[in-house]
């Protein structure tokens, strides 16, 4: 694909433009989502007997333009249900957080008890062209965190990459980090979110950034591929 179509794919992690990305540091919401979506409550197994999935991540996460129950994390909802496993899905992605705003909402977040989290986070400070070593560091201070907070939680930290336009070194740094914070936290690394999907006009909302409902079930299929085994080991 080409660098700008690449770069137009990549932007949909900031939710659109400069107001989206302002939404980590002025949305409060009055309650931590407690909610799992309509597909939880049709699992097999009573609520308070299941475990919880949480999804931290940006607009990807939150599932922008689509239906609430279109997001991956509530596919995977639905694939778990069908797979008859002990497990309801949060989600908590808030559109055009960078990492440094998942970091200041983190206490909030778990303060619900989970015993798998899903972080997608770094592309929104990719696309600001923030130093690599600055994201680094707060990603893994994420990770520090949610480690001592709930040290027998399965850790799980998803692949992004940076805009091409920031040039070679950059994005290959920037890659890299993610397999080298998952290494050193002792995270399961997943591939990344939008393979198949990122610069597919298809598989896109009319935006071009968006995954619309068939690139979201691809989304879904990547991270279920990824989460899977987990939940079933």
């Amino acid at each position: 694909m080409t660098s700008a179509v690449l770069l137009s794919a990549l932007t949909m992690a900031c939710g659109g433009g400069s107001a989206a990305r302002d939404t980590a540091s002025s949305t409060k919401p009055a309650s931590p989502p407690e909610s799992p979506g309509p597909a939880a409550a049709s699992a097999p197994a009573a609520l308070d007997d299941r475990r919880t999935i949480l999804f931290l991540g940006t607009s990807l996460t939150a599932g922008l333009g689509l239906e609430p129950d279109s997001a991956y994390p509530q596919q995977i909802q639905r694939k778990i249900d069908a797979s008859r496993l002990p497990y309801q899905v949060v989600n908590a992605g808030v559109s055009g957080e960078t990492s440094a705003g998942l970091l200041r909402r983190l206490d909030w977040v778990l303060r619900r008890p989970a015993e798998v989290i899903v972080v997608e986070t770094g592309a929104n400070d990719g696309l600001r062209g923030l130093p690599v070593s600055a994201t680094r560091t707060t990603i893994g201070e994420i990770l520090s965190r949610i480690r001592r907070e709930r040290p027998n939680a399965a850790i799980v930290l998803v692949q992004m990459e940076a805009p091409p336009n920031l040039g070679q070194e950059y994005t290959s740094a920037f890659h890299a980090m993610f397999a080298e914070l998952a290494r050193e936290h002792g995270a399961t690394l997943m591939p990344f979110l939008l393979a198949g999907v990122a610069g597919e006009p298809r598989l896109n909302q009319g935006d071009g950034m968006h995954p619309n409902n068939a690139g979201e079930r691809i989304v879904t299929d990547n991270v279920w591929r990824a989460l899977q085994p987990l939940l079933t080991r």
